[in-house]
């Protein structure tokens, strides 16, 4: 079941949030976890009982870790270690098993082994960094250990953010968890984000997505270098209105049920460096790294080369952590490559050119480094930059060939959208021309809501027409 489907808009989230809604506050924490249970269930059948498992042991772990903490720092410490260490050995299984003998076979080792396909669980990234970030935040006493059971399940799979983010910490949800009321308003943001991100889902990811998809099947040698362009600039949109999308979703879901999960995205496609990208892009992710992983290792107190050293490790992980193949792998140290020379000179360079020039700058490394995150192999990969740069002879027929009238609407709008426009528009709005005005402040509301219905109508006349695309981050 995913958000963008019709038995979970018109069937799952419409009972839940009634029933959650009018439902004693004593018992809500139980039907969420109750319906996350269904809810992932519903895809995941028998592998349910993994997770399961997994917040009973944790809970145990929380617990231990929270005792040795007031006594004995030592078994604190190994407490830690060792529960951290038993939930990256099940990611490793599930996510990693079959890539390491690959590689290891590749290397002349383990060659009689026949590798069987490994299901990977949805959402297992996403919630063991919750788990661990849990152990941690007890361990460094930012948080107390949960007492309840059910209430640490609830925080670990809690269905909005369960199969894609965005990363929580308990540190930021648990005093929700214990004791949270819903507001008539923030019920109605909450609905307005959801919306906004079902449109950047159905609207606009799932149709750029179609010519993405239609030239990245082509052999490279057959792509021209139009073409091979518009299709990583479809998918370059198609990612973030796909994933910010999700996490516009699951904000909006958490908004109506009163929690407050931390903003994801910022408008990443508008920074002028790529560690402003970053700062913009999948935030609860570079900042989880930040604080539990760059920082642990000493962030950037112990010299230039320390410095760097970490920084690589960082974009090393981050790039494994999207997925078991070596495309993702340089798509992190890709990114990691210019942080670091960003940080080294090419930032103060950076700094006195035209801010024109720098943004196009990141928009070329970014656009370039989706290649690796979007092509099946490496082979393919640099098949593929070379039909950018036109090394490929092909078919001399242009790119617009892969264009439909809904899609040349859609493609401007879409780059547009990236912006921060909206933002701005409602800014002025609000504060030149409603601000003093009660009638057209109220009448400006009601567009705006009935707007929304229309948006919603078209989103579900998209999903009438069975043009399902899952959605991105599923997968990692």
């Amino acid at each position: 079941m995913v958000f963008s489907s019709a038995i979970f808009l018109f069937i799952f989230l419409p009972w839940t949030l009634m029933i959650h809604y009018f439902l004693d506050p004593r018992y809500r924490n139980f039907f969420l976890l109750l319906v996350s249970l269904v809810f992932y269930a519903w895809g995941e059948g028998l592998l349910t009982i993994l997770i399961v498992t997994s917040i009973f042991v944790n809970y145990l772990g929380g617990l231990l870790i929270s005792h040795y903490k007031s006594s004995n720092e030592k078994r604190a410490r190994i407490a830690l270690g060792s529960f951290i260490a038993l939930n990256i050995i099940v990611l490793i299984y599930f996510k990693y098993f079959n890539f390491i003998v690959y590689n290891l076979q590749v290397a002349g080792l383990f060659t009689n082994y026949a590798a069987q396909p490994i299901h990977l669980p949805i959402g297992i990234s996403f919630y063991t960094f919750h788990i661990i970030s849990y152990l941690i935040d007890v361990y460094r006493r930012d948080a107390t250990s949960q007492k309840n059971p059910f209430d640490l399940g609830l925080y670990i799979f809690l269905f909005p953010q369960l199969v894609a983010g965005p990363i929580i910490r308990y540190k930021d949800i648990s005093q929700k968890i214990a004791s949270r009321f819903i507001i008539g308003e923030d019920f109605t943001k909450g609905a307005t984000r959801f919306i906004r991100g079902l449109a950047k889902k159905m609207l606009i990811a799932n149709n750029v997505a179609i010519v993405a998809d239609n030239v990245f099947a082509l052999d490279p040698a057959q792509i021209p270098a139009s073409a091979a362009w518009l299709a990583i600039i479809c998918y370059t949109l198609q990612i973030y209105f796909d994933f910010s999308g999700y996490s516009d979703m699951a904000l909006g879901l958490g908004k109506m049920m009163g929690f407050n999960f931390p903003e994801n995205f910022n408008y990443p496609y508008i920074a002028d460096s790529i560690r402003e990208f970053w700062q913009r892009w999948h935030i609860s992710l570079s900042t989880w790294f930040r604080d539990y992983l760059y920082i642990p290792l000493g962030g950037n107190k112990k010299g230039k080369f320390a410095t760097y050293r970490n920084m690589f490790i960082v974009f090393f992980i981050t790039g494994l952590w999207h997925g078991a193949s070596w495309n993702f792998i340089v798509w992190g140290l890709f990114h990691g490559c210019f942080l670091v020379m960003e940080r080294a000179f090419l930032g103060k360079w950076l700094q006195k050119i035209p801010a024109f020039f720098r943004h196009v700058y990141m928009l070329l490394v970014v656009v370039v480094a989706w290649v690796f995150f979007r092509a099946e192999t490496l082979t393919y990969a640099i098949g593929y930059l070379k039909s950018m740069v036109g090394l490929h002879p092909s078919e001399n027929y242009i790119a617009f060939s892969y264009l439909d009238n809904y899609s040349l609407f859609i493609l401007p709008l879409a780059i547009i959208l990236t912006t921060n426009i909206r933002s701005s528009l409602e800014k002025l709005i609000s504060t030149r021309f409603l601000a003093f005005n009660r009638i057209a402040k109220n009448g400006f509301e009601v567009a705006s809501y009935l707007t929304y219905i229309l948006v919603l109508i078209f989103c579900a006349v998209e999903l009438s027409q069975n043009n399902y695309n899952p959605f991105i981050y599923f997968r990692f």
